[in-house]
Formats: C-alpha cells, structure tokens, sequence
C-alpha cells in the first residue's frame, strides 16, 4: 500500500470529538486467518483469543533463555546499557524507572526477542500479514511504590496519535518475573475488544509528555467502565516468569499498584499488521515522537527459529 493511499483511509474509528462518550462495533476481524493442522497454535487457542481477545501461553522458554532475559533486564534497569534520554519514563513524583521504550533498537537480546517465532510467528498467523513492531517497552513496577495503569484500549490511543487505521494489531507481554495476583498483574475484560468506545474531548498538544505518566485523555468514563465490566467481568493475567500474554489491540486492559515487597517486569512489544501501517493522526494535530509508535518502518521483521542462547 502507497503512503498515498494510506493518507486517504476512511476513518472508521471517529474518536476525541466534541460529542459525549458513545460505543460502536468493531468492523474489523480479531483472528484474520483460517486455523488449520499447520497453525503455530491450537484451534482452541484461536477460539478463545476470538471470544475472549487474549490468550496466555505458557512454558515457552527454557530456563536458560529466562537467565538471559533476566540480566538483560537487570542490565538496563541498573545502568549496564546506554539508552536514548527520551526512552526513559520515571515513575510519577519519583526518579524511579517506570517504562523503557525502544527495546529492539537498544538491546540485541530484546531484537531477538521481538522475532522469536513462538510469539511473532504466533502473531503473524493471528493478523494473517507480516509484521513490524510499532511500539516496544519495558514495565517496571517496583515494589511498595510502583503506580497503576489505568484502563485503556491501546487502540484509540495508536489510532488518534499515532494515525493506525485499523484493528490489526496485537500486543505481546512476556513476563520477566512472577506476575501473581497481589503485585499489580495485567487485568483485562474479556469480549472488551469488539466494542469500540469513543471517548470525548480533543487532545492536546504534546499529551505523551503527561499520559505516559498518568493517562487521562483518552480513557473511558467510570460510567462506561462500570458497563464493560458487568457486561463482560475483569480476569487477571497471573503467571509465573516467561509467561506470555497476547492480547488485541482493543482489550480494554489496565493494572493495580504495587504495594508488595515483590516488584513485577514485563517486556512488552506492539506488532501490528504490514499492511496497517500508520498515516496521519486521526484525533491528534501531529503524530507522537518515534520511540512511542514507529511512524514509516523500513521492512517486515524477520522471523527466526531456534533457541535465544
């Protein structure tokens, strides 16, 4: 698709306007390819991500590969890697590390990673196109201090900033410690992702700079929440470390703080669909900086096979 015609995609999620807060259907498909005996996940699986707009796998990676990925955290987070000042997200009244962008460009551990075949080959099979990832981060919730994220779909915030046209695009969250149901794990409301909710009010200029924080512009009315909620219930996404997490686009999804001793990581990538590739913002004047959303990758992710050692 020509950056031409991607400049003239209807908008089929109108969001942020002047209007009250309102619903709409989702018009795209959650699983775009046909199961079949060669899927790289069984048609149990498909079903349930379909209904349910998540699925966890589990037993992915060997112990090893969980060392790997465990000192590549403890790397970034104490200091061992050089990362871009602009990555870098602290906590909210503290200098405490609270997101890391740009995973793939920073560390060769976290690119390979991103192109493991038992996620993105998950993945690819799930949006039925090739893939480039859109966004990357690590999470960090510390004990005793770390903050919620509120409720959100991550698809009216891609689609109004960021300019992606449509629902073709799942997020992966890889759980680099234990995730229990005490230290803040990710919760969602499963069936949340076939309901569109256009939320009111305009955005303003530069909101990254604050909704990375603490997001206000673009989140659901408690009214609306309270809605999906009895409508659909709340899980929570508890597992033990290399847990993985799938989970669409517009999963309203969010987590509690952390007052544990017990700190909680999560690497988490963002692939969407080749063909989705973002245009202009839908409800923004400009696109949000490159770390948050890449705005014209070069090519698909190669897939690869294999071990991470």
């Amino acid at each position: 698709m020509t950056q031409a015609l991607r400049e003239n995609i209807k908008d089929l999620y109108p969001t942020r306007s002047a209007e009250d807060e309102s619903w709409s259907e989702r018009h795209d498909p959650v699983v775009w390819s046909d199961w079949n005996a060669a899927a790289p996940l069984t048609r149990a699986q498909a079903d349930a991500f379909e209904r349910e707009g998540y699925i966890m796998l589990e037993n992915i990676f060997s112990s090893g590969e969980l060392a790997i990925l465990r000192n590549e955290l403890d790397a970034i987070r104490g200091g061992g890697k050089r990362l871009t000042p602009d990555s870098v997200i602290t906590e909210p009244g503290s200098d405490e590390i609270r997101t890391v962008f740009q995973l793939e460009k920073q560390s060769e551990v976290f690119d390979r990673l991103a192109r493991d075949a038992r996620i993105a080959g998950v993945i690819r099979f799930l949006l039925g196109d090739e893939l480039y990832i859109h966004q990357s981060r690590l999470n960090y919730k510390p004990g005793f201090t770390g903050k919620e994220f509120y409720w959100h779909s991550d698809f009216e915030t891609w689609h109004a900033e960021d300019g992606m046209p449509r629902m073709r695009a799942i997020s992966a969250s890889i759980l680099l410690t234990d995730n229990d149901a005490l230290n803040g794990p990710l919760m969602l409301m499963p069936g949340s992702h076939r309901t569109f909710v256009r939320c009111a009010g305009a955005t303003p200029d530069d909101n990254h700079k604050t909704s990375l924080k603490k997001q206000e512009v673009g989140v659901p009315s408690n009214e609306t929440l309270t809605r999906m909620a009895e409508k659909h219930g709340i899980n929570y996404a508890a597992g033990k470390a290399g847990t993985v997490i799938l989970f669409d686009c517009n999963t309203l999804h969010g987590s509690n703080g952390n007052i544990t001793p017990f700190p909680r990581s999560n690497a988490f990538f963002v692939f969407n669909a080749w063909s989705n590739r973002p245009q202009r913002p839908f409800a923004a004047a400009k696109r949000r900086p490159e770390f948050l959303g890449a705005r014209a990758p070069e090519a698909p992710i190669a897939i690869e096979r294999g071990g991470l050692a």
